[in-house]
């Protein structure tokens, strides 16, 4: 499985200029986010014997070198991104800003991941990992992040002032001097990731009021029990996931939960263990459902969103690409299965997600796990081939499945699946001092953190 994943990005990643596809084989433009994991991926592929250590370094210097000198500007238009960020989405011709993106800083986050990833992975003292390292260095250090942070006067002159949290985009083409939009990363969910970073930043970190007057100001309306499980609740499982990808939150803890007395790595455990139980449940009688199919998170759909359907004698609607996931708070479910659910928390609760990839890979066969290993999503209950489907294939007796894999999606397969099997990328980001900075000006303490030097 991982093998096949690895070579979704191997193969399918430009060379020339590092555009990882967003989705594959359609590849309508580039994802900054999917890079991040395609840089990812380089190191886990070397460290298996996919690729050499030389092939694998020589991809990742090259990469880094094109963000590197790729325009960055506050125009519209023909530029990568602004400020040390990037855009969202990348044209794949030339690498510069698709139609109207947004400049977003989740999606640079995990683009930084891959690039620390890169800087902490290749630690050999031959030229091409030594520039690897260094082009890591000023990709990071350029980020201005109190570009981005409410209650800078940049920012409360266009928006009316705030909290000190950081703003999710910003649009080149809105107002005078462009606007940063009304959505923060507020609460739990996987801005986590973004505030370690900023925080973390040895040239433009904001202060901890960020995470504490910001991400974390009101965790406690998102904790609640949900089949069973007390948990910071974010409905799709991505929330629980893209973090830990590259941090190791297994023993430190920050003050909400000291609190608590878990950690991050608990909570997304219990939210992958009451996704299951859910899935057992059943409780909208969806076709294929159990405690070993089941499984929600962001990912396409068929892509009917009329109520214009009946299963089982009850009206239904089909959704294309949505975030799809179930808490206390909210169910957003039309019966759309996503492997990388299951898949990208395999660390958190192997004896549950191991056993659902296989049960899936094994139910649906070809159809659903081909050459790059798992399509993106499936949907046993969307039979109507009445009603052809744009993203993916419909079939009267197995339902729909989607005709694409997702960068977003692959990503969390292979590096958790390698962050259980050896913990790879974990142990390489434990070293890096950015992470340990960020993760200490918030106030995480405890295991590994206390010892990192």
């Amino acid at each position: 499985m991982t093998e096949r994943t690895f070579r979704y990005f191997w193969d399918t990643t430009d060379t020339q200029r590092c555009l990882a596809p967003d989705r594959w084989p359609s590849n309508p433009f580039s994802s900054i986010a999917a890079t991040g994991f395609a840089l990812t991926a380089y190191g886990i592929g070397a460290e298996r014997g996919y690729v050499s250590r030389d092939e694998a370094a020589a991809r990742t210097r090259d990469c880094l070198r094109f963000y590197w000198q790729a325009p960055q500007g506050p125009a519209v238009s023909g530029v990568t991104g602004h400020k040390g960020f990037f855009y969202h989405f990348l044209n794949s011709e030339d690498g510069t800003r698709r139609g109207k993106t947004e400049l977003s800083t989740v999606d640079t986050s995990l683009l930084l991941g891959g690039v620390l990833f890169a800087q902490s992975y290749f630690d050999r003292a031959t030229p091409v990992e030594t520039e690897i390292r260094d082009l890591a260095e000023k990709i990071y250090g350029r980020v201005d992040w109190t570009f981005v942070q409410r209650g800078n006067s940049s920012i409360a002159s266009r928006n009316g002032g705030g909290p000190k949290s950081i703003a999710m985009g910003w649009y080149p083409e809105r107002g005078e001097g462009g606007d940063f939009g009304t959505h923060d990363w507020v609460g739990y969910n996987e801005g986590m990731l973004v505030y370690i970073l900023a925080l973390g930043s040895p040239t433009h970190p904001v202060d901890t009021d960020a995470w504490d007057k910001g991400w974390a100001a009101n965790l406690e309306k998102d904790w609640g029990p949900y089949y069973g499980y007390e948990h910071l609740q974010f409905e799709p499982l991505f929330g629980h996931q893209y973090s830990h990808v590259w941090v190791d939150f297994r023993g430190i803890r920050d003050g909400f939960m000291r609190k608590k007395g878990i950690d991050y790595f608990e909570n997304s455990r219990r939210a992958t263990l009451s996704q299951r139980a859910y899935g057992a449940d059943n409780p909208n009688k969806w076709k294929d459902y159990s405690a070993d199919i089941w499984g929600w998170t962001a990912s396409d759909g068929p892509g009917y969103s009329e109520d214009q359907f009946s299963v089982n004698g009850t009206p239904r609607s089909f959704n294309g690409y949505m975030a799809r996931g179930v808490s206390e708070h909210r169910v957003v479910d039309d019966g759309t299965i996503v492997p990388t659910a299951a898949g990208g928390s395999i660390p958190f609760a192997p004896e549950v997600t191991i056993p659902a990839l296989m049960a899936m890979r094994s139910k649906y066969g070809a159809r659903l796990y081909t050459r790059y290993g798992f399509k993106d999503a499936i949907n046993p209950s969307f039979t109507f081939t009445e009603f052809p489907s744009r993203s993916g294939e419909v079939d009267v007796q197995k339902g729909w499945v989607a005709g694409d894999y997702i960068g977003i999606d692959q990503g969390p397969i292979l590096a958790m699946m390698e962050n259980h099997r050896s913990g790879l990328v974990w142990k390489v980001m434990r070293k890096n001092p950015h992470i340990q900075r960020g993760l200490k000006r918030i106030g995480f303490t405890g295991g590994w953190l206390d010892d990192a030097k």
